[in-house]
């Protein structure tokens, strides 16, 4: 292997913490991984790698080649964009299903024009991704960010909204305030950190009003969610782009409107230990452009 194809292959054997992971992402055999890293620890005269049979983990001296690994290899690949014009390779980015296919989705052949040599891999889900040891190289996602070793990008709010069934509130009735939902049932979406149904929330002025009501349905899912609103099991709160053609046909109806839900902060998320990719750049950039207009259409 040449020194640049050693230095990659070196980067992701960190990443992954795994020989045979990093050898199949370059397309190598573990053997010729293995004998590319013991020349380059012999060439540089230092162990890179504490190696067991289960994990492998840079020493010192590892931690900081791969540091200056990765800066090399971006520097080359800004020389490379610059150079050729272009941005290219694979962009492999994790998303919110619904956000996907309802924001990302319509504007991405803009995306792609812009960027003729770039791929874009496109996952689904809402679940924690670790997005060195999965080869992701950013995700998008909605609430508030715990503590991370990720750096994120702020992209907007999303307006929240409380929506029910007509079906739903012909039974139940339309109430006035949060004070009134004495009676009704809420559709429990439960946390993927807590494992609890999530309180609906109200927002009156500055305060902040969480109401718990009895649910016969409990669902993780946010398309579960929605279409169980649709058959009338009861309220939920979700973003208001998700609801726009539900309420415009009446399939919906807005409940509460005067007391809102509190907004959504919407993020991307990548590596802080890495220098910012072309490719994420670009993308990152392109969000900014996107994604306010169609959270907030005619905004």
């Amino acid at each position: 292997m040449d020194r640049l194809a050693t230095l990659d292959l070196f980067i992701r054997i960190v990443d992954r913490g795994s020989f045979s992971a990093a050898a199949a992402a370059c397309g190598v055999s573990r053997p010729v991984a293995t004998a590319a890293i013991k020349a380059l620890e012999s060439r540089l005269g230092t162990r890179l790698l504490h190696r067991s049979t289960r994990h492998v983990r840079p020493t010192m001296e590892g931690d900081a080649y791969y540091r200056r690994c990765i800066a090399i290899l971006a520097d080359l690949e800004d020389a490379d964009r610059n150079a050729a014009g272009a941005v290219s390779g694979v962009l492999r980015v994790d998303v919110v299903g619904h956000l996907a296919r309802t924001i990302l989705l319509p504007a991405m052949p803009d995306f792609l024009a812009r960027h003729p040599a770039l791929t874009v891999h496109l996952g689904e889900g809402e679940r924690f991704v670790d997005l060195v040891r999965e080869g992701v190289d950013c995700v998008v996602r909605a609430g508030a960010l715990a503590d991370s070793e990720m750096v994120a990008c702020h992209l907007g709010v999303m307006e929240e909204v409380t929506v029910a069934s007509p079906e739903y509130l012909a039974q139940h009735g339309m109430p006035a305030t949060p004070e009134a939902l004495e009676g009704h049932q809420m559709i429990g979406f439960v946390s993927s950190r807590t494992g609890q149904a999530l309180p609906l929330e109200f927002t009156r002025g500055h305060e902040v009003i969480k109401v718990t009501l009895p649910t016969r349905l409990l669902v993780s899912g946010a398309e579960t969610s929605a279409a169980a609103a649709r058959q009338g099991f009861g309220l939920v709160q979700a973003p208001r782009y998700r609801f726009i053609d539900d309420l415009a046909i009446g399939r919906l109806i807005e409940v509460l409107a005067d007391f809102p839900p509190t907004p959504t902060p919407l993020s991307v998320l990548y590596p802080s230990n890495r220098q910012l990719s072309p490719r994420v750049r670009v993308f990152v950039d392109w969000l900014v452009e996107i994604i306010g207009p169609r959270l907030h259409p005619g905004a």
